[in-house]
């Protein structure tokens, strides 16, 4: 167990904050997620308490690497998550130019969280959406929705992935997919929003 007594409290609270980032995801955070975590607007701000605890025998790194913090004398869990290098930003028009990034991407921090759940997607209804047969979807649980939401909902015992409209007290679920009729939900029957469409994955063949 490493020996935080030499630390100052802000100290101990950035150590405690990387541990416990180790500890929940399996690798550290960035230097940008500390400063946001801390509120500390600049990066050097951030640099000198992880120099201080590298100073103090807690930490150690690799300059070059944003997530390169190691906490001596823990052994890290291997981690499980899924990430990617994220190496910048590419252009569907006109070519730009190629800036290295350091940074990655987790998709547990872009689709993970309380009351979040995958669906695969049978069929082409939402096809004008971009959501085809065979793509994953990420719904955030939620009862409610706004008129033109993309939700999961259960009709009388059967899901369906729609757009979401109601008025007058009548609800209807639009595909998006100009061959298809919306489905007019009659008044009596069992329909409940299950959630709210957050995200669409699909890997390409």
């Amino acid at each position: 167990m490493a020996n935080t007594n030499s630390l100052t409290s802000r100290q101990k609270e950035i150590y405690d904050f990387i541990r416990s980032r180790m500890e929940s995801r399996g690798y550290p955070p960035t230097v940008r997620e500390i400063g946001t975590a801390f509120d500390i607007k600049s990066p050097n701000g951030v640099m000198c308490h992880l120099n201080a605890l590298v100073k103090k025998g807690l930490i150690e790194r690799e300059a070059q690497s944003a997530r390169a913090i190691q906490l001596v004398g823990y052994q890290n869990r291997p981690s499980r998550s899924a990430e990617l290098p994220m190496l910048g930003s590419v252009a569907a028009g006109q070519p730009i130019a190629a800036v290295e990034s350091d940074e990655r991407l987790n998709f547990a921090d872009l689709f993970c969280g309380p009351n979040h759940f995958a669906l695969k997607v049978r069929g082409q209804s939402m096809i004008e959406d971009h959501i085809a047969d065979g793509d994953y979807v990420v719904i955030r649980q939620q009862e409610n929705a706004e008129n033109g939401e993309r939700v999961v909902a259960m009709v009388d015992g059967e899901v369906t992935l729609k757009r979401f409209y109601q008025q007058d007290g009548q609800i209807v679920l639009h595909p998006c997919n100009d061959t298809m009729s919306p489905i007019v939900v009659h008044p009596e029957s069992d329909t409940r929003v299950l959630g709210v469409l957050v995200g669409v994955l699909r890997k390409v063949k």
